[in-house]
């Protein structure tokens, strides 16, 4: 029975989109309905498509990928990825990044050599490259913190007699569920101003006694 073409691909931000990739795949003679995509990051390796494929594919059969860091999110993950599919399920894989990770070619003892010392050298530098652009986010989002940059969505703006509406809440006049409907905040929102409130006419008060 002659070997099947299998690729997979995986999209790993919003940003991304996976025409490159499909692509490459086509040109190598797979198709669509042997390619396999997992449009989500591979933080948790928790990917349907790609487990669906594997269940799919026999001894023998090729599986096509653009890059080597599309098995999975780390050094150890692409080289046990690698492993249990060339050992366990005894397939090929093919990476198009690099000619030579690609084991339906080198079947002697030698190929096998320079394929895996390929492949854990690609390894090591994916992961090194992605843990050098947390490193690189992490130290902007620092910098920008340090000049006052703010992250995330604005707050709501809250209405005028937001503090009589607290008042009503704390007299059970209202739910915190009604107000959080009301204005269009989520009910831990409410909390939180609420509390915000609380604690500041405590100072003022304070303040104003010590005056």
């Amino acid at each position: 029975m002659s070997k099947k073409l299998f690729g997979y691909i995986r999209v790993s931000t919003k940003e991304q989109n996976e025409i490159r990739q499909v692509k490459a795949l086509k040109e190598q003679g797979v198709k669509r309905s042997n390619t396999f995509i997992d449009w989500q990051s591979g933080k948790d390796f928790n990917r349907p498509a790609y487990h669906r494929m594997v269940e799919k594919v026999k001894e023998g059969d090729l599986i096509v990928i653009k890059s080597i860091d599309r098995l999975g999110r780390n050094y150890e993950e692409i080289i046990m990825q690698w492993k249990y599919l060339t050992k366990e399920k005894k397939v090929d894989i093919r990476v198009l990044d690099m000619p030579l990770l690609d084991t339906s070619k080198s079947k002697d003892l030698l190929g096998t050599l320079i394929s895996d010392l390929v492949l854990q050298l690609l390894s090591f530098v994916a992961q090194n490259e992605r843990e050098n652009i947390r490193q690189r986010q992490a130290e902007g989002i620092a910098a920008a913190k340090a000049r006052g940059m703010k992250f995330g969505r604005p707050e709501k703006e809250l209405p005028q007699d937001f503090l009589s509406i607290v008042e009503r809440w704390r007299n059970k006049e209202l739910s915190a569920c009604e107000v959080s409907i009301e204005l269009g905040i989520s009910t831990s929102t409410f909390y939180r101003k609420a509390k915000e409130i609380k604690s500041c006419n405590v100072k003022k008060v304070e303040k104003d006694n010590i005056i």
